[in-house]
C-alpha cells in the first residue's frame, strides 16, 4: 500500500498533520469525493512559491516511489492531459516527470496526422505508443483531438466525429481490458486568466513558441469549444474511464492537486533501493593520462559573475 494510503489508516496519527503529509492525507478523504467543491468557487489565496515548492518535492518523493513499483510490477499505466490552451498541461507534466526516469515515464506530444495516418484507423498512431509492461506514457494531448480541435475546426467530417465520440468509449475499455490503467484530466481554465497567460507568452520571448495560429483561433470560439468539450464528456466520461476536472486557475494548486490525485489513483508499495555505501575507487595504476589542453574544453563565460 502507499505510504498515503497508510496515513489514511493510521488512527494514532495526531489530529494536525505535518504539513509534508498534508496532501496525501487530503487526496485519500477528497479523492474519494463524487463531487467536492471547486477550487475556483472556495475563493482560495495564490499559493505562495515556499509551500509550494516544499509540497512538490514532497509529492515528487513518492512519484518516485510509484515510478519503481509500476516497474517493479510491471504495470501499464496511460495518463492523457487534456484542457484549454494556457490551462496548465505542460506545467503539470513537467512537474510529474521532473524526477523521473525518461525510460519508464515518457511524454508523447503528436503533431498533426500526416497524409499516411490520416488514411489509417484514427486510434492507429496512438496504440503505437502505448505502454509496455513497467512503462508510464503521459500524453500531452491525444486521441481526443477529434473531439476538440479537430471538430471544431473542420479537420474532420461530421461523420469521423460522431463515429469518434461512440468508438471512443469502446477503444477506452478494450485497452484498460488489456491490462492498462488509463486516468484521464481535462484542464479548466477561466477566460481571464487565459487571457493574462497569452499575454505573459507574448511578453516573453522563451514561451512565445508555446503560442500557434490555432491558439488564437481558439480565442475567437470559445463558446464552440466550451459545446465541443461538453459534448464530449456527454459521450466519454463513462463510469469504467471518467473524466477528472482539474481547476488550473491556479497553477500551482493545480499541479499538486493533479500529483496528488494521480497517486491516490493507482496503490503502490515502496520497493526504492536502500541507502549504500559507495565501494571505493580503482587503485591508482601506472598510467599516464594525456595533457589536458589536447581537449577542447568550452568557453567559461560565467567568470565574471
Amino acid at each position: 500500500m502507499s505510504k498515503s494510503k497508510k496515513h489514511h489508516g493510521d488512527k494514532s496519527a495526531k489530529s494536525e498533520p505535518k504539513r509534508e503529509e498534508s496532501l496525501l492525507d487530503l487526496g485519500n478523504s477528497e479523492v474519494a469525493t463524487n463531487n467536492p467543491i471547486p477550487s475556483k468557487l472556495l475563493e482560495l489565496p495564490k499559493l505562495s512559491k515556499k509551500i509550494y515548492e516544499k509540497e512538490l518535492k514532497h509529492l515528487q518523493i513518492e512519484l518516485v516511489k510509484l515510478q519503481e513499483w509500476v516497474k517493479h510490477e510491471g504495470l501499464k499505466v496511460v495518463v492523457l492531459f487534456e484542457g484549454r490552451d494556457a490551462a496548465g498541461k505542460g506545467g503539470a507534466i513537467k512537474s510529474i516527470t521532473q524526477s523521473l526516469n525518461p525510460r519508464i515515464c515518457r511524454i508523447v506530444a503528436l503533431g498533426k496526422p500526416s497524409d499516411q495516418e490520416r488514411t489509417q484507423w484514427y486510434f492507429q498512431r496512438y496504440t503505437a505508443e502505448l505502454p509496455a509492461a513497467g512503462e508510464m506514457v503521459l500524453f500531452d494531448r491525444s486521441w481526443y483531438n477529434r473531439a476538440g480541435v479537430e471538430h471544431v475546426m473542420g479537420y474532420c467530417t461530421h461523420e469521423e466525429y460522431v463515429e469518434f465520440l461512440r468508438s471512443c468509449p469502446e477503444f477506452e475499455n478494450m485497452i484498460q481490458r488489456s491490462g492498462i490503467i488509463l486516468i484521464k484530466y481535462w484542464f479548466s481554465v477561466n477566460d481571464t486568466e487565459q487571457e493574462a497567460r497569452f499575454q505573459d507568452r507574448i511578453k516573453d520571448p522563451r514561451k512565445r513558441w508555446k503560442f500557434s495560429p490555432m491558439d488564437l483561433e481558439a480565442r475567437s470560439r470559445w463558446v464552440e469549444y466550451s459545446k465541443a468539450k461538453d459534448d464530449m464528456f456527454n459521450a466519454t466520461d463513462t463510469q469504467l474511464s471518467p473524466w477528472y476536472v482539474i481547476d488550473g486557475d491556479d497553477k500551482r494548486r493545480a499541479r499538486l492537486n493533479c500529483i496528488n490525485h494521480l497517486l491516490a489513483k493507482i496503490p503502490y508499495e515502496d520497493v526504492l533501493p536502500k541507502p549504500f555505501d559507495l565501494p571505493p575507487l580503482q587503485n591508482k595504476m601506472t598510467y599516464v593520462r594525456p595533457p589536458l589542453y589536447l581537449q577542447n574544453f568550452i568557453p567559461d563565460v560565467t567568470s565574471h559573475l
